[in-house]
């Protein structure tokens, strides 16, 4: 596999198409980390890592809308790409849908969104965008 991440995003959006309530995605660290982030700001209900073999899983509990039953997550795109990779500056960090989204950067602190690489001014490789 050439961008797990991709395969990350796409698992995703695949299992919110289906209206799936739970999906199983094989870990790592930044996908931990990128899981870790979307449950902070509300985009999943809920997760958990198992390991239980040498890569380990993740379960992710998808988050809907009750009235409409819609996806919390409208839209995920992958920014950096293996083949273009897409770093930013302090003063160049995107802003998804004028601040509705997120923007998941990779930095030298760790991985955060855009709104708190702005607060501690700093740049990095711009992951995906998610709304």
């Amino acid at each position: 596999m050439t961008d797990p991440i991709a395969d990350y995003l796409t698992r995703l959006r695949n299992a919110m198409k289906a209206k799936h309530r739970l999906v199983e995605i094989p870990a790592s660290n930044v996908k931990k980390e990128i899981t870790k982030v979307l449950h902070e700001k509300g985009y999943i209900l809920n997760y958990k890592v198992e390991n239980n073999d040498v890569q380990g899983t993740i379960k992710i509990a998808l988050k809907y809308n009750t009235q409409t039953k819609q996806p919390a997550i409208v839209n995920m795109q992958r920014v950096s790409k293996p083949g273009l990779r897409k770093y930013v500056g302090a003063s160049e960090l995107p802003r998804v849908l004028n601040g509705l989204g997120i923007a998941v950067l990779s930095t030298s602190k760790g991985i955060m969104t855009d709104k708190e690489a702005r607060l501690h001014h700093i740049g990095g490789e711009v992951l995906c965008h998610v709304y």
